[in-house]
């Protein structure tokens, strides 16, 4: 089952749904981002989670490690690129792989933008986890 039932009445989703639609980690219900990832307008991430409060910058400068985490998706984008382009056309011309790599570079940087702090978030900063009190409808009235 893809959801957690919270006293019957509330339905949150599961750790990979929410982090797929780049939901609060610890309530799983609030929005990270304000806007969408491919729009006209730039990236903006919320400062808090509009559900239960959790401000996603735990500390100054805590996203700079999200610009590793952005490197080595780029990374990963580029080799799997460079070994499909070299599988499908057998070129061995350097233009064609600088220009198709830097291409998909552009195109998927709002998506390693967004999902390398979704990761950070997630799974890579440790005593970060889950609250299901959070997730509670009735959770702003209490806290």
């Amino acid at each position: 089952m893809n959801t957690l039932h919270i006293n019957n009445t509330t339905m949150v989703p599961s750790q990979l749904s929410a982090a797929v639609h780049a939901k609060c980690p610890k309530c799983r219900r609030g929005d990270m981002f304000a806007n969408k990832m491919y729009s006209f307008s730039s990236q903006k991430m919320n400062t808090q989670c509009s559900h239960c409060g959790f401000t996603f910058e735990i500390e100054p400068g805590y996203f700079y490690v999200a610009m590793f985490v952005s490197y080595a998706f780029n990374v990963a984008q580029m080799v799997s690129m460079a070994v499909a382009i070299y599988v499908l056309t057998g070129s061995h011309n350097p233009w064609a792989y600088v220009g198709a790599l830097l291409g998909v570079s552009v195109l998927l940087s709002p998506f390693n933008f967004r999902y390398s702090r979704v990761a950070l978030l997630y799974w890579l900063t440790p005593n970060l986890y889950f609250d299901p009190d959070r997730a509670r409808d009735d959770y702003k009235k209490i806290g």
